[in-house]
């Protein structure tokens, strides 16, 4: 059983893993770097552990610190949450190695899907669909290269092997871009990833970026919760996400579904994750699997009502999964909105202390937040501060309460993005559903102008 975990992370993520120690009678260990003595899980936490100053160089992303915090304070077991040390093999091989045990999928899964290219190979072989590629790391010659875009047809994008986050990528529209492309793609990824792997793929012009949530125990079983769509993106970045996705038929909603729990299986997964598609003109690309929970679990969780988190910890404690695949009924619409301390106009970051707040309320809202009244948002991390999540029985009653819990909520101090969100939110072909990956951009620029 795990008696004690301790939550390797900071900020809503963090204080929601708390809350499923807490329903599961699971003891608590929070740790934090100066700058955050004062979150809300740490005052909550059954035990605290400083593990250096405010740079996560030092403190969230100091390996040693984390285990050392976990031995003295007999913690059991380490969860990641998102972000930080949640997709690094190393920390999870030293988790294990250690005695405690990482609330993840195994090392050897993390690199092998953390690895671009080993990735979709990985998926090819289970029978997941994949984008037209190189299938493999480019090499030096430049006439092969030039041949393999002309083969695959331009526009191609080069991405990172090693990349992630929208870092590491190009897209190249004719021959004559091709090879400087490379180029530049190799240093920016040597510099970025200390990894200058980089291979190709077809550029899809308008796709839509869909993701399946999977869950998977260490007796087999494995299971889809449905689909998320993540289109409405700003840099790379996710603003809004939303379950089901407009437009997925059940069919090919169990059609991608199944081939991604027969790509669990084949690959010894274990936990919950995520395959990430490109989706266009009725057909699914993978483009990677984070192997971690998302920042937008809680949309899936609405819509399935299936604890993701809790089931996370009951597959870490050699539990096999509460659901089988018939149990999975979707019903209804989940919306999500991140919140981030950012100028709505400009997007700088905007730490500083919250002066009032006001959480929303009522019907069918679910808000994710560590802020409070006289919480100082610190410089040193990023700048989501919560994510408001509404459900409804349709898509139209989960935007209206998306609308009125937008009214609702109140942060002064510090700037938001809230006006923005409300923004998305009224838009036409945002209610018309199914917008790409680029139209929030777009729109942007636009309205710029």
């Amino acid at each position: 059983m795990l008696e004690k975990v301790l939550i390797a992370n900071r900020g809503e993520i963090a204080l929601r893993i708390l809350r499923a120690c807490r329903e599961l009678g699971i003891k608590t260990v929070a740790v934090h770097s100066t700058a955050d003595e004062n979150l809300m899980h740490v005052k909550l936490a059954d035990e605290s552990v400083c593990i250096g100053p405010p740079s996560p160089t030092d403190s969230y992303l100091n390996i040693p610190a984390i285990i050392a915090a976990a031995e003295v304070t007999d913690a059991v077991a380490i969860h990641p949450g998102y972000g930080f040390l949640a997709e690094n093999a190393d920390f999870a091989e030293q988790v294990e190695k250690s005695g405690f045990t990482f609330i993840g999928p195994k090392a050897e899964t993390i690199r092998l899907m953390g690895d671009k290219v080993s990735a979709i190979n990985a998926m090819k072989k289970a029978g997941v669909p994949c984008v037209p590629g190189s299938g493999g790391p480019l090499g030096e010659d430049e006439q092969e290269n030039k041949a393999m875009a002309k083969r695959i047809a331009y526009p191609v994008i080069i991405k990172a092997s090693g990349g992630g986050g929208g870092r590491g990528m190009r897209v190249v529209r004719s021959e004559n871009e091709l090879i400087s492309s490379i180029a530049l793609t190799k240093n920016e990824a040597r510099s970025a990833f200390n990894n200058d792997m980089v291979y190709m793929e077809k550029f899809l012009e308008n796709p839509r970026h869909i993701e399946i949530q999977v869950l998977a125990d260490n007796h087999g079983n494995a299971i889809y919760l449905g689909e998320r769509d993540c289109s409405m993106q700003r840099r790379h970045q996710k603003v809004v996400e939303e379950a089901p996705a407009p437009g997925i038929t059940e069919e090919m909603r169990r059609h991608i579904g199944e081939r991604c729990v027969q790509a669990c299986k084949e690959i010894g997964y274990r936990g919950a994750g995520t395959f990430e598609f490109l989706y266009e003109k009725g057909e699914f690309f993978f483009i990677e699997m984070n192997t971690r929970v998302q920042v937008e679990h809680p949309v899936t969780e609405l819509i399935s009502g299936v604890d993701i988190i809790k089931e996370q910890l009951r597959v870490a404690e050699g539990q096999p999964l509460s659901f089988k695949q018939d149990d999975i009924k979707l019903k209804g619409h989940s919306i999500e909105c991140r919140i981030n301390a950012e100028d709505p106009e400009s997007f700088i970051p905007s730490p500083g202390t919250i002066a009032t707040y006001h959480a929303p309320g009522g019907p069918g809202v679910r808000w994710d937040s560590h802020i409070y009244a006289g919480y100082r948002v610190p410089p040193n991390y990023d700048s989501m501060i919560g994510k408001l999540i509404t459900y409804g029985e349709t898509r139209e009653v989960a935007t209206a309460r998306m609308q009125m819990a937008l009214e609702e909520v109140v942060i002064s101090g510090i700037k938001t993005n809230i006006a923005l969100q409300k923004r998305i939110m009224a838009d036409e072909n945002f209610h018309k559903g199914g917008t790409n990956i680029h139209y929030l951009e777009k729109k942007l620029e636009i309205e710029k102008e």
